[in-house]
């Protein structure tokens, strides 16, 4: 978009050079590609985003300026309605006096003199037709020329200049056709009989456009057609003849020329997405089409038809002697309640109401008092039509801030609270598959329909939800429990040479209620089975997946979702129970040797776990709390005993960690061992206890009573017997 510092100086009052002014426009987000002085003027040339069509004409950038610049728009920019009917009395008159004709018929028959048919108002919501005659077609003006020529425009005659004046003065494109030419194509009967038609083309219906190519149509492109008579009969939709394509070229032969005597000027709104097709298709770009295509403001229309057929009448000798529209637009007027409170939140700076108010007024909205937008902090903003892109609150605090400047909003970091809470199911999902991905198992996801024969390997048996017509026998049922799923997938591994697997999956399942509809559970099923190579300084060893490695990976879990109370009890020919806070959560199994060869896997162990998430999720705590690195040293101390292997590791840890002395700050199993040199039914185990203090550095005298007092709880308690010192 170009246009020149003179120009804009007819609608604002200007008082900084045009080199700040380029600089402001930039910082407000009408950046200036370029400026240059040209025959004592200077051009701007703006990049204008897709989003702000306003930006396509002088007066609106005159509401830009304005604002940057903290003056007022003349009554001409503010009020282009009134400015563009203004014309004085006396020369009106004068002019009716010339023609003999009176300035506007309007008032007597329009229907039998000129009629204008749309076939779908979406394609085209608004259409104004002026006809204007006597006029004389000639070299326009100096100034007129100058104006046009300094933004790039070519000088063609008075009447296309008037037009392309006003398209780039008020954004809304017009075209003028010689209305004789648009008779004689079809009729020769008086002007009165001529009838406008906006319709969509016919398939291969054909139009030579203004710069003299032949182009081919087809029904997704709209176009403007004359006709004799206008029937409103699908039947007679031959007899009307292409004479534009709408919103982007006119056709050669409707074109003016310097024969030219009497003329039809028209002011539309198109559909945009109609126009952008179509100049795709056609490959035709226009000024006109450049603004139909983003959107143009549909109060302008009228304005700039009136303003238009005003300099015709001066400048070319004519007059007008009818106006006919389509029905007129009604329009409701967007309004946003903005409150003040909200703009130095966002924005983190604190700008008044009265300078809120000054920016937004200085852009064209309209501010009701305070009292009407319920409460003392809020405006009730109207906003204008040539704003469309303006649709919630954030949007005019975005213009706030770019009035206000950009430059003045300090830089400030985001308060960050170091308090993490996730509340929500499925940020517990997330982070639990996180956890399980880091601790080297893969996801799977499994059909949610299984087939029945598969759950007779998972003991107990678990009653399921049959679909009335499966699909197949594989999908006959849903599944009550993940594990088939995870036993299937498994399988396959396992067929696809993969040494070890370790999966899981969290979905879920489907349990059957007596007269009810069936209860949906989000569980969490992890699948183990193989050998797998690890790496140690040694050299690279080969561990197989047992059930260790299941129960560690779910303490993790239970770890680091903050659960501090879980325990694993042996349930005989069930596996082992998974309780969390001593509620049943689930359960851990080793598939049998009979059901793994039915599945086809040979000489391996598989171990399957399934717990509810939901019972897990229940009792998670995610509120971390930092402890600072102690400043003294520790010291490690172990305790190898045997003991009844009946006990369970649990109780022992649970009744050492009630008796333990004040510097005892952790203890964990290292070591278990069981064979020849450990009696049948016990099993060896090493304790490691570590001291420390908050105040010094400990001594061994200090430490020797303190393993002496827990070996003896160990005897009491447990009839452990102590293994060396």
């Amino acid at each position: 978009m170009k246009f020149t510092y003179n120009w804009l100086k007819d609608f604002v009052e200007i008082k900084i050079s045009p080199t700040a002014l380029a600089d402001k426009l930039t910082m407000a987000g009408l950046e200036v590609t370029s400026l240059e002085e040209k025959q004592g003027d200077f051009v701007f040339e703006v990049e204008v985003t897709s989003n702000r069509p306003d930006w396509l004409s002088v007066i609106g950038i005159a509401h830009e300026v304005a604002a940057i610049t903290g003056v007022s728009v003349s009554r001409l920019a503010s009020e282009p309605v009134n400015w563009l009917t203004s014309e004085p009395v006396s020369r009106l008159a004068s002019l009716h006096r010339q023609t003999g004709t009176p300035a506007n018929r309007h008032t007597g028959s329009p229907a039998n003199q000129l009629t204008i048919h749309i076939e779908n108002s979406k394609d085209c919501p608004s259409y104004t037709a002026r006809i204007i005659r006597g006029v004389k077609v000639g070299p326009s003006p100096d100034w007129l020329k100058k104006r046009l020529e300094l933004i790039g425009c070519r000088s063609v005659n008075n009447i296309v200049d008037i037009t392309n004046l006003c398209m780039f003065e008020t954004g809304e494109p017009l075209h003028a056709f010689d209305l004789d030419k648009l008779v004689s194509q079809l009729t020769s009967e008086p002007v009165s009989r001529l009838g406008i038609v906006v319709r969509r083309a016919l398939n291969n219906e054909e139009i030579i456009t203004i710069d003299g190519i032949k182009r081919i149509l087809d029904e997704n492109i709209l176009i403007i057609a004359s006709l004799n008579r206008l029937t409103g009969s699908p039947a007679h939709r031959h007899t009307t003849k292409p004479i534009a394509i709408a919103g982007i070229m006119g056709t050669k032969n409707t074109e003016v020329t310097e024969g030219t005597k009497n003329i039809l000027l028209e002011a539309a709104v198109f559909n945009p997405i109609l126009v952008r097709r179509a100049k795709q298709k056609l490959g035709l770009q226009s000024e006109s089409s450049y603004r139909f295509e983003r959107g143009v403001n549909f109060k302008a229309v009228e304005a700039s038809s009136q303003g238009a057929a005003r300099l015709i009448n001066e400048l070319a000798g004519g007059s007008t002697v009818l106006t006919k529209s389509s029905v007129k637009l009604k329009i409701k007027q967007k309004a946003i309640i903005l409150n003040t409170l909200d703009v130095s939140r966002i924005l983190g700076v604190n700008i008044s109401a009265s300078r809120i108010k000054k920016i937004l007024t200085g852009l064209g909205f309209k501010i009701s008092k305070r009292s009407k937008a319920k409460g003392e902090n809020k405006f009730l903003v109207s906003i204008p039509s040539h704003r469309p892109d303006i649709n919630l609150a954030e949007d005019l605090i975005e213009e706030i801030s770019r009035i206000f400047g950009y430059e003045t909003i300090p830089a400030t970091l985001p308060k960050i609270s170091p308090k993490l809470l996730l509340c929500q199911e499925r940020n517990f999902v997330s982070l639990s598959k996180n956890i399980l991905v880091g601790l080297g198992l893969n996801e799977v996801i499994t059909h949610s329909l299984i087939d029945k024969g598969l759950l007779k390997n998972f003991n107990p048996y678990t009653e399921a939800v049959s679909i009335l017509n499966p699909l197949s026998r594989e999908q006959e049922v849903l599944r009550p429990i993940i594990l088939p799923g995870l036993l299937t997938a498994i399988t396959y591994n396992l067929n696809q040479k993969q040494e070890y697997v370790s999966i899981f999956e969290v979905a879920r399942v489907f349990l059957k209620i007596e007269n009810a509809a069936p209860k949906e559970e989000l569980v969490l099923g992890i699948g183990l089975c193989g050998i797998r190579p690890v790496l140690f300084e040694g050299g690279l060893i080969k561990d197989e997946f047992s059930f260790l490695h299941l129960k560690g990976i779910l303490e993790v879990l239970f770890e680091r979702l903050g659960i501090q109370e879980y325990n694993f009890s042996v349930e005989s020919a069930l596996g082992v129970s998974v309780d969390v806070c001593k509620e049943r959560i689930g359960r851990i199994i080793t598939l049998s040797k009979e059901a793994c060869d039915e599945a086809g896997i040979k000489n391996k162990k598989v171990w399957l776990a399934q717990v509810s998430l939901e019972k897990v999720f229940k009792y998670a705590n995610l509120v971390k709390k930092f402890i600072a690195l102690p400043k003294y040293p520790g010291i490690t101390r172990d305790i190898s005993f045997i003991i009844k292997e009946d006990i369970g590791i649990n109780e022992i840890l649970k009744v050492m960690q009630q008796n333990s002395p004040p510097l005892l700050r952790s203890i964990r199993i290292v070591d278990y061992y069981k064979g020849r040199q450990i009696p049948q039914d016990c099993r060896s185990l090493t304790i490691s206890c570590f001291y420390c203090s908050d105040e010094r550095t400990l001594t061994e005298e200090e430490i020797t009573p303190l393993c002496a007092s827990l070996r003896s709880i160990l005897s009491e308690r447990f009839s452990a017997k102590i293994r060396g010192n």
